[in-house]
């Protein structure tokens, strides 16, 4: 493999998130618990952007505000220019939850397209709509299965084809693969880096594992223990054109010892 060719930069003049002194506090009956602390983040159009920290961090948080799914406390969000509230409404997210949550008693097909007829879209339309994606994520000629037919990693490939039936701007990813095996989260990581080279959506991944973060992003954010707080971001100088035996280099190792050693300042600080 070569490794000469460097990482396409994304369009940094174009941020599709903005995150200034965030923070979050849940009230409970006997105290307040601080998810989040004076977040700062900027996510420019076309990163791949993983959130990696231990549990309880507030990762998925973080990706939760950012989707509209939680209210700050403090702080301002803007996603595309806009409240994560207006980005919502403009349906500028996929979002791919840890497990396919898909429904058993509909086909591959169905399960793709039951958001689209829902927004109002034809049902012609919404089946081409749906084959297309399945297509993307190598599910040609699996429409008429049914989720209790596949595998777990096709089930969650199924996830994000629907994710991206909306033509998303930004793709949102709570760690997708953490209940698969390994040989299959390889897999899967990817098909998931190709997509994103065919494509350049904005992707916000939330994982656990360094070496997924450092194999598939673009800028790897690393977030302490409760209160949530960012440590550090760290821009990847690994090459544009990837495969799974980058993780044997140098080059990737390095990069995944500054992320455990971020990751450790962030526990002991």
């Amino acid at each position: 493999m070569t490794t000469t060719q460097t990482l396409r930069p994304a369009d940094s003049s174009r941020l599709a998130v903005q995150v200034s002194h965030a923070s979050v506090v849940y009230q409970t009956a006997d105290t307040p618990v601080h998810a989040l602390s004076d977040i700062d983040l900027d996510i420019a159009e076309g990163e791949f952007v993983s959130l990696i920290g231990p549990s309880g961090c507030g990762k998925t948080t973080l990706m939760r505000v950012i989707a509209d799914l939680e209210h700050i406390s403090a702080g301002q969000v803007l996603v595309n220019g806009v409240s994560p509230h207006d980005a919502r409404l403009a349906r500028a997210y996929g979002y791919v939850f840890q497990a396919p949550a898909l429904f058993p008693w509909r086909t591959v097909l169905g399960n793709v397209t039951l958001p689209l007829q829902i927004q109002g879209k034809g049902r012609a339309e919404a089946r081409q709509i749906a084959q297309e994606h399945l297509e993307r994520v190598g599910l040609k000629g699996f429409e008429g299965k049914y989720p209790w037919q596949l595998s777990g990693g096709m089930q969650q490939r199924v996830s994000i084809a629907r994710a991206l039936s909306f033509e998303p701007k930004i793709l949102m990813m709570d760690e997708p693969f953490g209940a698969l095996d390994e040989i299959t989260r390889d897999r899967l990581n990817e098909q998931l880096q190709q997509l994103w080279q065919r494509e350049r959506r904005t992707v916000v991944f939330v994982t656990h594992s360094i070496a997924e973060a450092v194999y598939l992003s673009t800028k790897i954010v690393v977030m302490s223990p409760r209160p949530g707080r960012i440590v550090k971001v760290i821009q990847s100088p690994l090459p544009d054109e990837r495969h799974l035996g980058l993780r044997d280099t140098p080059e990737f190792m390095a990069l995944a010892h500054e992320v455990r050693e971020a990751l450790a300042d962030g526990h002991h600080g």
